[in-house]
């Protein structure tokens, strides 16, 4: 809004003419996005206690967990506040990316909404069911697939980080792809939303990593001298990327431990959404499984403990994600936090480091 507001005053008065800049819109949503979890954070809480919006501890978890119970959760309205709010003010609204992204957003935050609100608020410990969870996320993300598919001039074509010319053509089947990155990136989040801050900080690490990436894709010297995909108008998706930065580091001011709230599902099932639809448009699809390796390592160690349990009868940790793995073997719940921060910043750099390794 303020883009589309004030950059046409440039042609009076020329400071204006500083809002064509994605770099200064980037870094003002960020600081924007900071600003509105400082003011919006502690009412919101406030608003949860009210509800009785407390988190439910599983009995069979660790115990150092049960002293958690009672701590407000769907910690997640803060967080879609403070992404949509300030791409709203910086970015440019014809740009169909930021719509398509917001839709995800907003979309998979309603499911889980819905899921955290029937748990905690209406004591419904089914909540809804894994299918009725799954069938939403398939419909929205499959949704983005056909409209992605069907613009003009976007590629069906996979990029893979090391390797220059391989680039196979899936046709009409990056629907489905798309859709497979989309619905796995969001449930790779929501499993590893298990400590105070595991989650939100790969998150904003994440993103921060993509806002690179939405820039390079968008800036058609910059893309082909780096030889990634140009992509007509994805650069503008750094304002958003920019929004989930600095909504990750407002909402660690509260969730950092030991947390005053928790994200929740509401939170959790949106951000992975927002990181899979990124990773489809700037055609980095393969990439999010280096940048993101914290999240697929969280996600096959939950995979690979149900197989072996349900074919063999034996567990391969102790508990799954695996994050709880390491609790039961006696780490300290602040060291695990921080040491996964650690890797993702060193996926990150290996992520970044491709753009002069093809």
């Amino acid at each position: 809004m303020l883009y589309h507001l004030l950059y046409p005053l440039a042609s009076d008065v020329k400071l204006f003419n500083i809002f064509k800049y994605l770099t200064f819109r980037t870094i003002y949503a960020m600081i924007t996005a900071l600003i509105v979890s400082f003011i919006v954070g502690p009412w919101i809480i406030r608003k949860l206690e009210a509800l009785q919006a407390r988190q439910v501890i599983r009995t069979d978890g660790p115990e150092s967990h049960l002293k958690k119970a009672g701590t407000p959760t769907m910690g997640g309205l803060l967080i879609l506040t403070a992404i949509v709010v300030p791409t709203l003010l910086w970015a440019d609204l014809r740009n169909s990316f930021i719509w398509i992204t917001l839709l995800v957003i907003v979309g998979y935050g309603l499911i889980g909404f819905v899921d955290d609100y029937k748990k905690v608020v209406e004591k419904d410990p089914k909540g809804l069911s894994p299918r009725q969870k799954m069938f939403w996320q398939i419909v929205i993300a499959g949704a983005v697939g056909i409209t992605l598919y069907s613009l003009p001039g976007f590629s069906s074509e996979l990029y893979f980080p090391f390797f220059k010319r391989l680039h196979p053509d899936l046709g009409i089947f990056y629907i489905a792809f798309a859709t497979l990155v989309i619905v796995g990136a969001s449930n790779a989040v929501n499993l590893t939303d298990g400590l105070d801050g595991l989650a939100i900080g790969p998150v904003a690490l994440n993103a921060g990593t993509y806002l690179l990436f939405c820039y390079i894709a968008g800036n058609i010297r910059l893309s082909a001298y780096l030889q990634i995909p140009y992509v007509a108008g994805s650069g503008e998706l750094a304002v958003l990327c920019g929004a989930m930065v600095g909504a990750g580091l407002g909402f660690l001011w509260y969730n950092s431990y030991p947390a005053e709230v928790f994200m929740g599902d509401v939170g959790s099932l949106p951000l992975g959404g927002a990181l899979g639809t990124l990773a489809v448009i700037t055609k980095q699809e393969i990439l999010l499984v280096i940048v993101g390796g914290v999240f697929v390592i969280e996600a096959l160690s939950v995979i690979f403990q149900v197989g072996s349990y349900k074919y063999r009868g034996k567990r391969i940790f102790r508990m799954a994600p695996i994050h709880h793995h390491f609790e039961l073997k006696g780490v300290a719940e602040p060291k695990i936090i921080v040491r996964f921060w650690i890797i993702t910043i060193i996926l990150a750099l290996v992520a970044i480091s491709t753009l002069k390794m093809r």
